[in-house]
């Protein structure tokens, strides 16, 4: 009898040591084995920078002339090259502090710190729409309430919060909606968010959702598809795909292919198989290509340019031709960023400040374009591979004049990331 008891206590205390943890030999089921032999963690906080500096210097790139027309671009600044001061008026979506300096950034960078501090307060790999939203409300109320002490009189001060509230105007209908799980509101308020155009909402983020999952990219689409309760219809597939894209380029070590593949590859919400239409998103790229391959061919091309067009050359000038064609309505279409950002890509070679001057001197939503195709390309080569003076200037900029520290924030996102997979010793 006294040697059961002996036994059983011995049974007892090994369990109540398994619950309290193990100490050292506990394996956290939040975590994931992470492939090694792909990724580094100097790899990883490399590409996460990458990806956060890049997107910082693409917004700031568009950021001086955001909706302009070509000819206005041209008739103002020339043909753009880097980063140049702004003079134009302050816009909940645009800048928020009039004339900054070169380098200075508008929400697509404010999307990634946004996104950034949402994903380190879930610390975890699985990311839910809930939890999404309910951030979001947060931000935003923290926001009004910040008018609520202020006097008529402080013009100023009230102008400056008004620009935070409005910002996420649209966003907090949405997610509050949402919270509520009231799926008539939602789908009133979403069938009203900026108009009911098909808009680039998911695209602001969600490349920074992709370094969540580096070489998994279509567990990089999951995540982002769950969260792109902002985007209508076709929207979604480009948003998620723009997160995939990322994954794969964290670990594509110079292969183009592994991030195009992705277009192709991954679709876990089926939309290949789409009844009429099939796969939207993927005829994109199939015109991006063609756009590029009549650009470049001498035949198709006439290769004298227009007497005082700033244009380097005719093959560009071509491209653009053919992506006037497929203009949409609004700038911000989401099919029309993705085209786009994947026609600069691919006409550039995957060349980082190649792709953003293309992209800058077309015009329409330049900054978002440039942000996003900064993002990818960031990811894909590295912070290290950034051109050195655009990639200080923009962290100088937005810390100083922007209260945004990139380094700071992209450190933030590696930990975070770093966290939640299993490492070798």
């Amino acid at each position: 009898m006294k040697k059961f008891n002996h036994c059983k206590w011995i049974l007892i205390g090994c369990i109540l040591w398994s619950c309290e943890g193990g100490k050292k030999g506990t394996i956290d089921t939040k975590k994931t084995d992470l492939k090694v032999s792909e990724l580094t963690k100097i790899e990883l906080s490399d590409k996460v920078k990458g990806l956060m500096v890049g997107s910082a210097i693409g917004d700031a790139m568009g950021a001086p002339t955001e909706m302009w027309a070509r000819a206005d671009i041209q008739k103002t600044y020339g043909w753009i090259t880097g980063l140049d001061s702004m003079v134009r008026e302050v816009s909940p979506e645009g800048i928020w502090k009039a004339n900054l300096p070169a380098g200075g950034t508008t929400d697509d960078t404010r999307w990634k710190s946004l996104i950034v501090d949402y994903m380190a307060d879930q610390n975890h790999l699985k990311l839910d729409a809930g939890s999404f939203s309910k951030h979001i409300i947060h931000d935003y109320e923290k926001y009004f309430s910040a008018l609520k002490p202020l006097k008529p009189e402080q013009t100023l001060a009230l102008e400056s919060v008004n620009l935070k509230v409005l910002w996420l105007q649209e966003w907090y209908k949405v997610s509050l909606s949402y919270q509520e799980n009231n799926l008539r509101a939602y789908q009133k308020a979403l069938g009203k968010f900026y108009g009911g155009e098909m808009v680039c909402a998911g695209l602001l983020y969600s490349p920074a959702v992709g370094l969540m999952f580096p070489g998994q990219p279509e567990e990089a689409y999951n995540q982002a598809f769950e969260l792109s309760i902002f985007d209508l219809g076709l929207a979604k597939d480009i948003s998620s795909l723009s997160a995939a894209m990322t994954a794969a380029a964290m670990t594509a070590r110079g292969d183009q292919n592994q991030v195009l593949n992705v277009l192709r590859e991954v679709d876990p919400e089926g939309y290949f198989s789409s009844r009429l239409v099939g796969r939207s998103s993927y005829r994109v790229l199939e015109l991006a290509r063609a756009i590029v391959l009549e650009a470049k061919d001498s035949l198709a091309v006439n290769n004298a340019t227009a007497d005082g067009s700033v244009i380097p050359n005719a093959n560009i000038l071509r491209a653009y031709e053919l992506l006037d064609q497929n203009q949409k309505d609004m700038p911000f279409h989401a099919a029309e960023i993705h085209l786009q950002v994947l026609t600069a890509m691919l006409f550039n070679d995957f060349k980082f400040t190649e792709t953003l001057v293309f992209l800058t001197n077309y015009g329409r939503d330049n900054d978002t374009t440039a942000a996003i195709a900064g993002a990818i390309l960031g990811a894909f080569h590295g912070y290290d591979k950034l051109p050195k003076d655009m990639r200080e200037k923009v962290i100088a900029v937005n810390k100083e004049h922007l209260d945004i520290d990139l380094e700071k924030m992209a450190d933030k996102h590696f930990q975070n990331i770093q966290s939640l997979y299993l490492w070798p010793n």
